[in-house]
């Protein structure tokens, strides 16, 4: 899941377009932050920060309520990631991976 913020904090934009999006209930207090990537993704453009956090406990089972954003959702074994990822997302899964809690791409 992806969003952004809405006058809102990080945490409070997590658990709404974890609702919108898949459906889930996640509590404020079950979530960390696992890793940031301050990311370029064009020439020029503007830089932006993308903070990835790990929901512990969610309720509810994932469900595509975005149809028109994804397809489905699977859960994938860290080394058979599909070749079409976002690139910050595979950047920063790569990061956890590795025990480092930021990157940078397209700088």
């Amino acid at each position: 899941m992806a969003g952004k913020c809405e006058q809102e904090s990080a945490v409070a934009c997590l658990v709404r377009e974890a609702r919108e999006e898949a459906g889930v209930v996640i509590d404020p207090a079950d979530v960390d932050l696992a890793h940031v990537v301050h990311v370029v993704d064009a020439p020029g453009g503007p830089p932006l920060m993308q903070l990835v956090f790990r929901a512990r406990r969610w309720k509810g089972e994932p469900k595509v309520l975005e149809t028109d954003k994804c397809l489905a959702w699977k859960w994938w074994p860290p080394h058979e990631l599909p070749e079409r990822l976002v690139s910050y997302t595979r950047t920063a899964l790569t990061g956890i991976a590795e025990g480092r809690v930021y990157c940078q791409l397209g700088w």
